[in-house]
């Protein structure tokens, strides 16, 4: 009876920052209207903490730690805590996907983008719960980090794009804490092969869950960079689980990947329709 009575009082909080380079969506479930206040100070330390993350660990910022480090300028040591973290998470992340994830082997010094952004959003979801947050749902451009439930309760379901027809869903996923979905659909051949320094994609899309987004992010660009080869390692680890979808079409998955077939069913249906 509480629990009907408290969700009954539900109010919602939505929020968009433009930030590392995308639109990063901030969408909560509040007990009620008097969490709102408390809501928005946890917002604005969210939204902050993302800024200075950024101009920190941007690459594309001539003036930030990572920058200095990669040109030489600054000594990893004498960087910010931060970006030590950073970079002590990529080693382990390098390790755990067999060297499918290497910032250290791209062009232009060590470059951990396909770790920030899902990072810092993990981050910035910590920093919104609390006393009062029923559910919360960071979005950085498909890159994705939840807690809680959504209103009205029950699982969090994250419709994946077809990688060949961008209005089309490929699949839905059941997802209990983080996805990032990483691919050429979006941004071209971005993907930099750690065996060979070159631009190459093994796969179409690469689709990565888990419970910390920093990980689920560089994971997807190993299992993009690797395909099936990179399966294996994913599969190794506790907690996470991914899915390819091949140039061809074609699909390999880990064994516990949390795919909502009645759901992925109903939604193909209606597209063919």
């Amino acid at each position: 009876m509480q629990m009907t009575l408290a969700r009954s009082h539900q109010v919602t909080a939505q929020h968009r920052e433009e930030v590392m380079g995308t639109i990063v969506t901030i969408d909560a479930v509040l007990r009620d209207e008097t969490s709102r206040a408390a809501f928005a100070g946890r917002l604005e330390a969210a939204v902050s903490d993302m800024h200075r993350m950024d101009e920190m660990l941007s690459t594309w910022k001539t003036d930030s730690a990572i920058s200095q480090v990669r040109r030489g300028d600054m000594d990893v040591v004498d960087a910010p805590i931060e970006l030590q973290s950073v970079l002590e998470i990529c080693t382990d992340i390098r390790e755990a996907s067999w060297g499918w994830f290497d910032p250290w082997a791209l062009p232009g010094g060590v470059d951990p983008t396909g770790f920030v952004k899902g990072w810092v959003a993990q981050r910035a979801r910590d920093l919104l719960l609390g006393d009062g947050v029923d559910g919360v749902i960071v979005n950085a451009a498909g890159d994705i980090s939840v807690a809680g439930e959504p209103i009205g309760g029950g699982p969090y379901r994250v419709g994946v794009v077809n990688p060949f027809d961008r209005s089309l869903v490929a699949f839905v996923v059941v997802v209990e804490q983080a996805i990032a979905t990483s691919g050429t659909y979006e941004r071209g051949e971005h993907i930099i092969s750690p065996a060979t320094g070159q631009s190459a994609s093994a796969v179409a899309s690469a689709t990565v869950t888990g419970p910390d987004l920093g990980w689920a992010d560089a994971l997807a660009t190993a299992l993009c960079s690797g395909g099936e080869a990179a399966i294996g390692a994913i599969d190794d680890l506790d907690g996470y689980e991914g899915l390819a979808i091949g140039h061809d079409g074609s699909m390999h998955a880990t064994s516990g990947f949390p795919i909502d077939v009645a759901a992925t069913r109903s939604v193909t249906q209606v597209e063919q329709t």
